[in-house]
């Protein structure tokens, strides 16, 4: 059985005796950002979910809570800037420049550290999605702070410093990071991780609008043309909300298709655990866990899957966990509300029969056991 340790965030222990006396030129450096990522006038979730984790970190620390939005001038930019007050924000910093239009390192990187360098904020998160791990990476280095990258917990401790945590060490351990004497305290957290807070109408607040200070000709980077990932639409499993997945457990990539078909009986998605995809039985787009999709639906089963700690922190946000083991020690039985101790191979065809005559089918959507994955 995995056992998981989570080290402890108390000020009393070495961290106290570590710190320092903060610098005095970062004692100016108040409140809590969210940056919120656009791309196409389209906002990521993550943005919403962050600004919702956001808003606890802020009242703890009675302090506002800031959204950034960059992006190309126009409807789109302002229009999530005003998106953000229903999400909890109390004013919003708007960059708004045409060569904006498209994310590139260079030009993002100047148009955040320009804000953070101006208005100082005590912490700025990010969505741990590709554009915001190359942003906060960028972002953190220039401005010469840490960054702690993939959390799957954010709180304050009682000096008021921002307590990360995140698996480290294989996944065999919760750690909570501090940033003791530098500011801002960076952290990216992935997709679905926070829950998603609930939308309040709201008028807006107080937008400052910053100026870039770079035109296009100071811009190494050139977008010549944007060609859509066709491979986008495949799967959805962050937002699903009913999920299956497969692991080891199986045996055989003929087997993991028992998946897909009580998925299909459902109207679910399917997924399954990292060492299916190692192994080539199913595509990367598919895998769930610390290094593939973290999911929050309202049904997960998992079957043939042992749970570490890699998987778990993937789906422990589920609303109801049902896993399918042959261990009667597994350690996935340690946080699924419901475990059945049997042979996986055996009891999927039977749930499968059971759902397809709840939901009154009698075939599978070939549609879904034709979007990748393994094959019988």
């Amino acid at each position: 059985m995995t056992n998981v340790t989570k080290v402890p965030a108390t000020p009393a222990q070495g961290r106290a005796s570590a710190k320092k006396e903060l610098p005095e030129h970062f004692k100016a450096y108040r409140h809590v950002w969210v940056f919120v990522e656009q791309e196409r006038g389209k906002v990521h979730p993550v943005s919403w979910e962050l600004l919702g984790e956001g808003r606890k970190l802020a009242d703890k620390l009675k302090v506002d809570l800031a959204a950034v939005v960059v992006g190309t001038e126009g409807e789109a930019t302002f229009g999530a800037a005003v998106e953000s007050f229903c999400y909890g924000a109390d004013l919003v910093y708007v960059v708004a420049d045409p060569v904006l239009a498209d994310y590139r390192n260079e030009s993002y990187t100047k148009a955040l550290t320009d804000l953070v360098n101006t208005y100082k904020p005590e912490i700025l998160l990010l969505g741990a999605t590709t554009l915001g791990r190359d942003l906060a990476g960028s972002a953190a280095t220039t401005l010469l702070t840490g960054l702690t990258a993939d959390c799957t917990e954010l709180d304050v401790d009682a000096d008021g410093s921002l307590a990360a945590t995140r698996p480290t060490f294989g996944g065999s351990l919760l750690c909570t990071i501090f940033t003791l004497n530098y500011r801002p305290q960076m952290a990216t957290v992935r997709p679905r991780v926070m829950a998603m807070p609930k939308r309040v109408s709201r008028d807006p607040g107080r937008i400052i609008v910053h100026p870039l200070g770079l035109v296009e000709d100071d811009i190494v980077t050139k977008v010549l043309s944007f060609v859509p990932d066709r491979e986008s639409a495949k799967s959805n499993l962050a937002y699903a909300d009913f999920v299956v997945a497969g692991g080891l457990g199986l045996g055989s990539p003929e087997n993991f298709q028992l998946v897909c078909h009580l998925a299909a009986a459902l109207g679910a998605d399917y997924g399954c655990s990292r060492p299916l995809v190692q192994k080539g039985w199913v595509s990367s787009d598919r895998q769930i866990g610390q290094t593939g999709r973290t999911i929050r639906p309202k049904l997960y089963i998992a079957a043939g899957i042992s749970g570490a700690i890699q998987h778990r922190v993937g789906v422990e946000g589920a609303d109801l966990i049902v896993a399918i083991n042959t261990d009667k020690n597994a350690p996935i039985f340690d946080f699924a509300q419901i475990g059945i101790v049997a042979d996986a191979i055996g009891l999927l065809p039977t749930l499968t029969a059971a759902f397809r005559r709840r939901r009154g089918t009698r075939a599978f959507p070939s549609a879904r056991l034709a979007e990748g994955g393994a094959r019988p």
